[in-house]
C-alpha cells in the first residue's frame, strides 16, 4: 500500500480509504489509486483490514456452474475434507465466463483466502496475472494443463474419450457422431471433441459428423435438439458420443419419441457418469471421471500445502484415471 501511495502522491490512509470506497476520496484520486494498484498487481486485503488476523479459515473454490451435478459432487468432497481441519469454502460460480471468473477472483482475493481451487485451467490474462501474483496455493482441477499456474488435480479430457471410441468401433459402429464441444466457453468439451476426432482418425474413420449444441452450459434439451439435427444432417450415423451424460439422456429421450431403438438402430454414449445415466433405460455407457475423488485429492493437497507438509514452490500434479463404464445404450 505504501508503494501505491508514493507512486500516486497521496498518503497510505488515502489509499486505504479509496479501496474501502470512502466517499471522501475524490473520484479522480480513487481512479489513479486503483489504476496504479492494478499496474503493481496489488489486491486489497479486505479481511485483514477489517479483522486484523493472519488466518481466515477458508479456501476459495470456483466452478463453471452450480447446476452441474458433477461439479457439485466435487465441491461437496472438497467441503467435507476441508471441514475435518475446520476450514470452510467460499464458492464462486463463473457461469462459463472468463470475464466473470476474473471479476470474482479479484473480489475473492480481497478477502484473503488461504488457498484457491479453480475448476479448469483456461483463464483470461487478467486472471492469470492475479493468480500468479497471489501468495497462496493455487490448485487447478478437472484439467491437466501444460503450463499450470500452480498445482493440478485432474485428468486428460482428450485422452479419456479414446477408450469409448475404440469400444464403439469394436462393437461394429463406423459412422460415429459427436454432439457438443464446439464452444470455447467449455474447454473441457472442446478437448473431448478433439479427442474424439483424434481417436476416429486413428481408427481410419471419418470424423466429420460433429453436431454443435450452442453456448454452455448444454444439457438435456440441447441433446434432444442435437439428435434431431443429427438425423437431418447425418442419417447414416450408427452411434453418437455426447459431450456429457445429460446431453446423451436428451438424445436418448428424443430417440424414444422418434421411434429409434437404442442400441439396435443407434448406440449412444455419454461422459461423466451422472446419476441420470445409471437409471435411464437403457442405461448409458459413459466415462467415469471420478468427480468425488478430484475434490477429495484437491482438498487433501490444499491441507498439505497449508500445513507446510508440501512446499508451495514444488508444483504438484495429481493425475486421476477415468474409467470406461459399459452399459446397455451401446451393447
Amino acid at each position: 500500500m505504501a508503494d501505491i501511495a508514493k507512486a500516486v502522491g497521496v498518503s497510505a490512509m488515502t489509499v486505504s480509504r479509496a479501496f474501502k470506497g470512502d466517499q471522501g476520496v475524490k473520484a479522480a484520486t480513487r481512479a489513479a489509486i486503483l489504476k496504479k494498484a492494478d499496474e503493481l498487481g496489488y489486491v486489497f486485503d479486505a479481511t485483514a483490514a477489517n479483522l486484523r488476523q493472519n488466518r481466515t479459515g477458508f479456501v476459495a473454490v470456483t466452478v463453471p456452474s452450480v447446476e452441474n451435478a458433477n461439479f457439485s459432487t466435487t465441491v461437496r468432497a472438497i467441503s467435507q475434507v476441508l471441514a475435518r481441519k475446520n476450514i470452510q469454502i467460499l464458492l464462486a460460480n463463473t457461469e462459463y465466463d472468463p470475464d466473470e471468473e476474473e471479476r470474482l477472483i479479484n473480489q475473492v482475493l480481497r478477502r484473503n483466502p488461504e488457498a484457491m481451487i479453480l475448476t479448469g485451467a483456461q483463464h483470461s490474462k487478467g486472471t492469470e496475472n492475479l493468480l500468479r501474483k497471489a501468495a497462496i496455493p493455487i490448485i487447478e482441477i478437472w484439467d491437466l494443463p501444460d503450463d499450470p499456474i500452480g498445482h493440478v488435480v485432474g485428468f486428460s479430457n482428450r485422452e479419456s474419450v479414446k477408450g469409448l471410441v475404440d469400444h464403439l468401433v469394436k462393437s461394429g459402429r463406423r459412422n460415429i457422431a459427436f454432439l457438443g464441444g464446439e464452444t470455447q466457453a467449455d474447454p473441457r468439451g472442446v478437448q473431448r471433441r478433439a479427442g474424439f476426432v483424434a481417436a476416429m482418425e486413428a481408427q481410419g474413420l471419418a470424423a466429420h459428423r460433429l453436431i454443435p449444441l450452442g453456448n454452455s452450459p448444454v444439457s438435456m434439451s440441447e441433446g434432444a435438439t442435437g439428435l434431431d439435427l443429427l438425423c437431418e444432417r447425418f442419417p447414416e450415423a450408427d452411434a453418437i458420443m455426447c459431450v456429457s451424460d445429460p446431453v446423451a439422456f436428451g438424445a436418448l429421450a428424443q430417440c424414444a419419441r422418434r421411434g429409434i431403438t437404442v442400441p439396435d438402430d443407434i448406440a449412444i454414449a455419454g461422459f461423466g457418469n451422472y446419476e441420470i445415466g445409471r437409471i435411464c433405460e437403457p442405461p448409458l455407457t459413459t466415462v467415469d471421471v471420478k468427480a468425488d475423488l478430484i475434490g477429495q485429492r484437491a482438498a487433501e493437497l490444499a491441507i498439505d500445502l497449508l500445513a507446510g507438509n508440501t512446499e508451495n514452490s514444488d508444483r504438484m500434479r495429481v493425475v486421476i484415471r477415468p474409467d470406461l463404464i459399459l452399459r446397455g445404450s451401446t451393447q
